[in-house]
């Protein structure tokens, strides 16, 4: 297996990953916007043969009130090439990059409350927290994990900002 930046000819292939994996889907100008903005932090997975088995599509987050961190927007992998470490491999190169490229301090990713294999491999491998739960986040109404890591020890991801009532 190899694990390599994305490129616009991969789009199809990601896209195709996303579809058979996923209810949340994407447009290519989606895929586009991130590849231009942000080329070094979205990877793919492919097999022998070339064919995008696995990808993550991920962004830096622009708030300037906030510490530079950077977000999991999708990572997905074919069932048939599941529990290889393929989308623990593509975590760590994505994360590795926001702290390298862009100085991120954390990243943070939202996962369905329902999805314990994710949930496993965010929290139980990878070392992510949960932040907060966001109600209905998905668009099924599934409540979401809004997670976080921290991508250096010089700087620990935030608490989450308390709402005033």
């Amino acid at each position: 297996m190899n694990v390599r930046v994305a490129t616009p000819a991969d789009f199809i292939g990601m896209q195709a990953c996303n579809l058979q994996n996923l209810p949340e889907n994407y447009t290519m100008r989606y895929y586009n916007v991130h590849s231009l903005t942000w080329p070094s932090l979205s990877y793919v997975a492919e097999d022998h043969k070339g064919r995008i088995v696995g990808y993550i599509l991920a962004k830096m987050e622009e708030e300037p009130e906030d510490a530079p961190h950077g977000h999991v927007t999708s990572i997905s992998v074919l069932r048939s090439y599941r529990r290889l470490g393929l989308a623990k491999k593509l975590m760590v190169q994505s994360q590795t990059a926001m702290a390298e490229v862009y100085g991120a301090h954390y990243v943070s990713l939202h996962v369905r409350k329902s999805n314990r294999a994710a949930l496993g491999l965010y929290r139980d491998t990878l070392g992510f927290t949960v932040d907060k739960i966001e109600k209905e986040y998905y668009a099924d109404k599934e409540d979401a994990y809004s997670m976080r890591l921290a991508l250096s020890p010089d700087h620990p991801a935030p608490l989450p900002k308390k709402k005033s009532s």
